[in-house]
């Protein structure tokens, strides 16, 4: 069964540089509708992004598929943004002659969505404004890490990843976060003097800077100094302020949930650290599925000026979509970084790393093998996207949907284009 308006959620995101689900031919200009959707207020755009303009096209009401405990309200049709460039086909990255791939080259055999290069303009007007808030407004980091900061290129990952963002305002929201969360990790957790030892205790308090902690005048004083007492907290704080104030307050909540996610995950993998214990595959999975992306792709409405709703972010089949989409990004992460971690101490947990350990594969073997198992992962959240939007194709549920898979392109491009970081294997 289809309709005009369930063609363009299976034509896939759009938007500057995006593609993916990307299901059926695209529709023509003509039949797109421009969007409508309102948001939280967030300042005046900065930097503009090449408009496309388009006709307002009444769309009949769609047929409700089966949806349990849910009911699509009537009269709803379906806005969503407009193309800005004509998506590119998904591709498996063809294997090489031999070798080493080339910097820049994708995972050989991976199954992604390339997409166009970020607006340099927005990338640069974002990149600027984050570095001031990074160095000059939180001190997050001392000048002899500011090479590491460039090469981590926040800026052009955030743009990449959230194609319709309507401003830069909107783009640092997103931004804020992402170096919050990566200071939390390298200075916890990883290598910027990071230890599983006494790692909960960190968390918890650093957590308190996204969920605060309400308590009695006597003790409220302690707690608030300590919002600055380090750099991660700082950088919660701080950034988590911003977002308040742009998000509803269901938004905010939905990400301090996840974050808490986030932070078991973290705690899991310290445990194993601390007791040098390898887990089996599926526990590593399972673990990866909380020490994951997910707080930044369920963020998206948020970074478009738009709220999906939490009845609808709820959903089981949602909350599906969600999680195929933090885990198949995250596995992305574990294959580009695999050399990385090959550098450093001891044992460095990744997929590749404990399917060779516990299915006693080569390097080889298991890193091809994680390859096939993001795959699968990628396959399973398209398929599971496009049922969701053919059974409940509310506006808002629908748009959230392309969102989500715009970041999955966006994060696999960065990892892809990121050599300041990242080098592949030469296992082919």
């Amino acid at each position: 069964m289809s309709s005009p308006a369930i063609d363009r959620i299976l034509a896939g995101p759009t938007g500057l540089g995006t593609s993916g689900l990307q299901f059926r031919p695209r529709v023509p200009e003509a039949e797109i509708a421009a969007p409508e959707a309102a948001g939280p207020a967030v300042s005046a755009v900065e930097t503009a992004v090449p408009e496309a303009t388009a006709p307002v096209t009444a769309v009949p009401e769609p047929p409700v598929l089966a949806t349990p405990g849910f009911t699509v309200p009537s009269g709803h049709v379906l806005p969503v943004p407009p193309a800005l460039t004509s998506p590119v086909e998904p591709a498996a990255a063809e294997t090489p002659g031999g070798g080493k791939p080339k910097p820049g080259d994708a995972v050989p055999g991976l199954y992604h969505h390339p997409i166009a290069e970020p607006d340099p303009v927005r990338v640069e007007a974002l990149s600027a404004r984050l570095k001031v808030w990074a160095m000059e407004e939180i001190e997050l980091y001392p000048p002899e890490w500011e090479k590491d900061f460039d090469g981590f290129s926040t800026g052009r990952y955030m743009v990449a990843c959230h194609p319709d963002a309507p401003s830069v305002d909107h783009l640092m929201l997103a931004a804020r976060l992402m170096v919050a969360e990566n200071a939390v990790d390298d200075c916890y957790c990883e290598d910027l003097g990071g230890s599983p030892v006494g790692l909960g205790s960190r968390l918890l308090l650093a957590h308190t800077a996204l969920d605060p902690l309400h308590t009695t005048p006597e003790y409220h004083p302690g707690w608030e100094a300590s919002l600055s007492s380090d750099a991660p907290r700082r950088a919660y704080h701080s950034a988590m302020e911003y977002f308040g104030r742009a998000a509803t307050p269901s938004q905010s909540d939905r990400f301090r949930h996840d974050m808490a996610r986030l932070h078991m995950g973290y705690l899991a993998e310290a445990a194993w650290d601390e007791a040098d214990h390898v887990p089996e595959v599926w526990e590593y999975l399972a673990m990866r599925q909380f020490n994951n992306f997910r707080p930044c792709p369920t963020i998206t409405d948020t970074v478009g000026g738009y709220e999906l709703p939490a009845e609808l972010h709820a959903l089981p089949a949602m909350q599906r979509v969600i999680a195929l989409a933090g885990n198949a990004t995250t596995i992305v992460n574990d294959l580009y970084s695999y050399m990385k971690e090959l550098s450093s101490p001891g044992l460095h947990l990744n997929l590749p790393v404990v399917i060779s350990e516990r299915e006693g594969l080569s390097r080889k073997e298991g890193y091809l093998k994680a390859v096939e198992v993001h795959n699968d992962l990628m396959h399973a959240f398209e398929a599971e996207a496009a049922a969701l939007a053919v059974s409940c194709p509310v506006p808002t549920l629908v748009r959230f949907l392309r969102g989500v898979a715009a970041w999955v392109d966006g994060n696999h491009f960065w990892h892809q284009t990121n050599s300041y970081r990242y080098t592949l294997p030469d296992f082919w």
